[in-house]
């Protein structure tokens, strides 16, 4: 049992922690700067749960990115691809509805493909969900000129 990030060996109680809270083996300082990022709500539970998904299946991804505007869930750059984590469909205003369309119409503007997962699939079905989006991957490697 090691840590993903830093290859530390982790205790019982460290393994048992990050795996509850996100699905991977993680150290403590790992595990807390996850919680903060969590906590403070920049990016929901579940966007960091795939984005180790993601880095298990050989993807670098970033989270919690900045793009100028807006942050982004998580980011994958060398294919212009912008994952965000839906949490709260049953209260989607029109607004929010307006403001999404929006903020999807600059990353495109910007050449970014914008997909939105709803937060259920990731906690539910976290490997499916991971192997569609790294189709989804290779379909923009394919067809934009990777960086």
């Amino acid at each position: 049992m090691t840590c993903l990030e830093c290859n530390k060996k982790l205790s019982y109680l460290d393994h048992r922690q990050s795996i509850e809270l996100f699905q991977t083996e993680l150290c403590s300082s790992h595990r807390k700067r996850l919680e903060r990022l969590v906590n403070k709500g920049q990016v929901p539970k579940e966007a960091a749960i795939l984005y180790y998904g993601l880095i298990q299946a050989g993807v670098k991804p970033m989270i919690a990115w900045w793009d100028g505007t807006n942050t982004v869930d998580l980011a994958i750059s060398r294919v212009k691809l912008n994952i965000e984590i839906d949490t709260g469909y049953e209260a989607l205003s029109h607004r929010q509805a307006m403001n999404d369309l929006e903020a999807a119409m600059h990353s495109f503007k910007n050449g970014f493909t914008t997909i939105r997962i709803p937060h259920f699939l990731i906690q539910n079905h976290l490997q499916e969900s991971v192997e569609n989006i790294l189709g989804i991957i290779e379909g923009l490697r394919l067809n934009v000129r990777a960086v």
